[in-house]
């Protein structure tokens, strides 16, 4: 089935008001403009793939390589640091064509683990590699390396370290990172994201993380794995942010791309998802999703800095506190 192109990305659910207090306060480089101006062009870098000729797997992997690049996320060359000081990355794609999906978790050599994890995809028998071995594979395929934390990142890491050592002590294993980031003034884990249909209808997702902040070295969260933190079939696509434990648990962006497939439009796929994410976790969440016909981007938590673009579209819309839902 045919469709109207479109690109719909993500950079993370939570609340973003407390993420630029906090970098006004430690004179840190983002405000809500930065952020704004990073998911138009995210959008607009997917969206000239397709104008370009390209397929929606095409689309996602170029706006969400934008986003790891942008230095702005928890993702790429801005990925957040785990306890030991280390960087962890995390990312998957999925394209409706096959349906084929490729994962990598816990790598530190390529700056973009997303086209890591389309390598695995298109080269290998596998769904996810991991750890080492996927970054011996990002070696031999020439990848571009990481270039290390970033001072953003190192900044807070090192703040988080002084206050967890001044006393803060989060009360449990569920939700001792998000209780320590939000005592830090920074996001736990904002996931980026994309999801694309091109103009033959064929759709894809693609997602990449840092992981949630101070996290124990080896944890995976759920951008790896197909049906929590991304899923494209024939119909729809989505790609989730929040708490990757909550995100699995549900498994999030599965039941949102099932509901498309039934008949119900992107953004009332996307609540529904959502609620039963609250019901089953009581945690909030974020989702962006697209059909032919349809885009969106739905979220129960405070904010969501979000884009769509489209050759439908004069410009891309683009928001951080209110959710968008499009039909083309």
């Amino acid at each position: 089935m045919a469709g109207v192109p479109v690109v719909v990305v993500h950079g993370g659910a939570g609340d973003w008001r407390v993420v630029f207090e906090a970098a006004r306060r430690e004179g840190l480089d983002l405000d809500e403009g930065r952020v704004l101006e990073a998911v138009r062009a995210a959008a607009l870098a997917g969206l000239e793939a397709l104008e370009g000729g390209g397929s929606a797997l095409d689309a996602v992997v170029e706006a969400v390589r934008y986003m790891e690049d942008s230095g702005v996320f928890n993702a790429g060359v801005g990925s957040a640091l785990d306890a030991a000081g280390g960087i962890c990355m995390d990312a998957g794609v999925m394209y409706s064509e096959g349906p084929r999906a490729g994962a990598v978790a816990c790598v530190r050599h390529p700056r973009n683990p997303v086209v890591l994890a389309r390598r695995v995809m298109e080269l290998t028998d596998h769904v996810i590699m991991c750890c080492g071995h996927a970054d011996r594979l990002a070696e031999e395929l020439g990848l571009e390396a990481h270039p290390g934390p970033s001072p953003r990142a190192r900044a807070l890491w090192s703040l988080y370290k002084e206050r967890l050592a001044a006393g803060s002590r989060p009360a449990s294993w569920w939700n001792r990172n998000s209780r320590a980031a939000r005592l830090l003034g920074i996001l736990p884990g904002d996931t980026v994201g994309a999801v694309a249909v091109d103009a033959q209808g064929r759709l894809a997702a693609a997602v990449s993380t840092g992981g949630t902040t101070f996290k124990l070295p080896g944890r995976i969260g759920d951008s790896p794995v197909p049906g929590a933190g991304f899923y494209a079939l024939p119909g729809g696509a989505a790609a989730a942010t929040g708490v990757g434990e909550a995100i699995m648990i549900a498994g999030l962006s599965l039941r949102a791309v099932e509901l498309m497939r039934q008949g119900v439009p992107a953004g009332e796929a996307g609540r529904a998802a959502l609620a039963l994410l609250e019901r089953l976790t009581g945690m909030g969440a974020g989702l962006i999703l697209a059909e032919p016909g349809s885009a969106a981007a739905v979220f129960n938590t405070a904010s969501m800095p979000h884009a769509i673009a489209s050759p439908a579209l004069k410009e891309p819309v683009a928001s951080i506190w209110k959710p968008t839902m499009i039909k083309l």
